[in-house]
């Protein structure tokens, strides 16, 4: 859908003004709209654009994603820099799958940023598929394929050897439950390559992470790095498929300063971040429901 084929309004929001995008009919009644928007029944994504930044909702109280009018390419929102750290551990990844798209950034960073590497984005709802116009992605071609399908089927279905899976995956009440199963984190297990990353945002409340990270540490035999987003109130979590996952943090530390250069995000402080996190053993404490 190109912008025009959208239903807009004004924003009915106190608190966030500009034009709302939805996937209505043109003969829709801006009245009748209005009010489900606030009292939040309404049932799909919207998009708002405040005239610097779209951003996309599946309800007000929680923004999915958001991308900047004149840098449509930049990573915006804080968590989604964190995740794109897996490349400290994984620099060059041939096969790259994110389960949940929102509003594209991590797939048009990878598919922009990463010339060498075959990206996927697999979605369920295709409401927010129908949005990949407004937030600029681009079209599929031989590198890039953007799904619409349930994130725990197309897994069982693809080829193992996967080198970074990315878990961005939520609807209006929050992460999505069937992609937080025990078998679902041994599925990935399964299906990434010898030395393949997962990284998974966490984002709600704090004490609902606790089952998710220790299932994700059983099917990893523990080797999980957790840090926290403060920016964002998010927490990131890294989980590592080599057995002889060992980090050399000076190592890496030199490392990140050649990764900053070339895509211009803080890897410097991403490592710092994360060998603090992996020393003071964040993953468990969340775990067992300790605040972080």
């Amino acid at each position: 859908m190109t912008e025009t084929e959208f239903f807009t309004l004004p924003s009915p929001f106190d608190c966030h003004a500009g034009t709302l995008y939805l996937q209505e009919p043109p003969e829709s009644r801006a009245g009748a709209l209005r009010a489900c928007l606030l009292d939040e029944s309404y049932d799909k994504p919207f998009v708002l654009d405040d005239g610097e930044c779209r951003y996309l909702y599946f309800n007000v109280r929680l923004m999915q994603s958001a991308m900047r009018l004149k840098l449509p390419d930049l990573l915006e929102i804080r968590y989604t820099q964190k995740m794109m750290a897996c490349l400290l551990f994984k620099p060059k990844p041939k096969r790259l799958l994110l389960i949940g798209l929102g509003g594209g950034s991590i797939v048009k960073f990878c598919y922009r940023r990463l010339p060498g590497t075959q990206v996927t984005a697999v979605e369920l709802n295709p409401a927010v598929i129908a949005f990949r116009s407004l937030f600029k992605l681009p079209d599929d071609d031989e590198r890039l394929q953007i799904v619409c399908a349930d994130g725990a089927e197309y897994l069982a279905a693809a080829e193992r050897g996967l080198d970074v899976i990315l878990l961005d995956a939520f609807d209006k009440e929050g992460y999505v439950p069937e992609l937080a199963r025990q078998e679902f984190f041994e599925l990935i297990f399964d299906k990434l390559s010898g030395a393949g990353v997962l990284v998974v945002n966490l984002a709600g409340e704090h004490s609902s992470y606790g089952g998710l990270v220790g299932r994700v540490m059983a099917a990893f035999d523990d080797r999980v790095i957790v840090i926290s987003v403060p920016e964002d109130g998010n927490h990131v979590l890294y989980a590592f498929k080599d057995r002889n996952f060992d980090p050399r943090w000076k190592s890496l530390t030199n490392q990140a300063k050649e990764l900053k250069a070339h895509y211009g995000l803080d890897f410097p402080r991403f490592v710092e971040k994360i060998e603090r996190a992996s020393k003071q053993g964040v993953a468990r404490r969340l775990q067992f429901g300790e605040y972080v």
